[in-house]
């Protein structure tokens, strides 16, 4: 009988109870994790580790762009740029360009932290209408 690992069933549950907000916000640290792991293998030459951590990080801004609500017109500026971030992680994958890497790891950074703050944002409106009812 296998052990269960702690960590994983953590993990687990933090995925399967988190809003679809918070899971957004998870997207985009697996997205930057998956960069920051690319970068390192382009150093060592590691070209396997590369693309498939390219590739990843690729599935997620994918995933990202399915997701998206396009009737909301903020949704067409992120579409485009979601799309913008995949085009730039093909072409660092092709060319083992860490820059580029670098380039799109400050896109996602950026969506990233104005996620965050939305969220804090939107949990400190639920606290203050709670308080008041």
């Amino acid at each position: 009988m296998a052990m269960n690992n702690p960590y994983h069933s953590y993990k687990q549950n933090s995925v399967t109870t988190a809003s679809p907000g918070e899971l957004t916000l998870m997207l985009y640290n697996g997205c930057l994790k998956f960069i920051n792991l690319a970068k390192q293998a382009i150093q060592i030459k590691d070209i396997q580790t590369k693309n498939t951590n390219i590739l990843k990080a690729q599935k997620i801004i994918q995933e990202l762009m399915v997701t998206l609500n396009m009737d909301l017109e903020v949704s067409q500026s992120m579409m485009s740029l979601y799309d913008y971030m995949n085009r730039r992680l093909i072409e660092a994958n092709i060319k083992n360009n860490i820059e580029i890497l670098d380039e799109v790891e400050g896109l996602v950074t950026d969506f990233r932290d104005t996620w965050k703050q939305a969220i804090q944002i939107n949990r400190q409106k639920q606290h203050n209408q709670g308080g008041m009812a």
